[in-house]
């Protein structure tokens, strides 16, 4: 062999024989290290306040359709379709009033009426113009002609009946309740 190999597996030889016998350097220990914190217990959390009560406005319950019935007699003079300065007051104060109390009108029917005296055909126009006189005064009172019915029912549904024997003047003022326009009016109240 040559000398040349001859040294280098001699200091290989050394090299390992130096590892062998040398002994293991432990690992540097880490300095110690500061003890973790104690845990600090976190604050228990406070509930929140519970909402100030709130006035709950029960709904009011829908009113109820009411239906009033207006009997306005002797708004007429025998044999006429015009009503009078009183029968005028008389419709304001028992039928336009009432309307004011009300917050929506559904219908009003106006239904008008005659005495006996005369014919079947003549009573039943009669009757038709009063209630139309009544439905065109409410009219111009601010009512809404669209929710105006008229009916006319001649001398079919009297109120007063009046013996024969009186003298006709006398007949006639004993009639006159007959002769009336019956006003019902549906709404709902205020």
């Amino acid at each position: 062999m040559k000398p040349h190999r001859l040294v280098l597996i001699a200091a290989a030889l050394a090299f390992i024989g130096a590892c062998a016998t040398e002994p293991e350097k432990p690992a540097p220990k880490p300095a110690p290290a500061a003890p973790p914190p104690a845990p600090v217990a976190a604050p228990k959390p406070v509930p929140a306040p519970p909402p100030p009560p709130v006035a709950v406005a029960k709904p009011e319950p829908p009113k109820k359709p009411a239906v009033v019935n207006l009997a306005s007699t002797e708004l007429f003079e025998f044999n006429k379709a015009v009503l009078t300065q009183d029968a005028r007051a008389k419709l304001d104060a028992e039928v336009v009033a009432k309307l004011r109390d009300l917050k929506e009108v559904r219908y009003i029917i106006v239904n008008g009426h005659a005495d006996r005296l005369g014919s079947a055909q003549y009573n039943q126009r009669l009757s038709e113009k009063r209630a139309d006189a009544v439905r065109a005064y409410l009219v111009s009172k601010g009512v809404d002609a669209a929710k105006v019915e008229t009916l006319g029912f001649g001398k079919t549904l009297p109120v007063k009946s009046c013996p024969d024997q009186k003298e006709r003047k006398g007949l006639i003022e004993c009639l006159s309740p007959n002769r009336r326009v019956v006003v019902e009016v549906q709404g709902t109240p205020r």
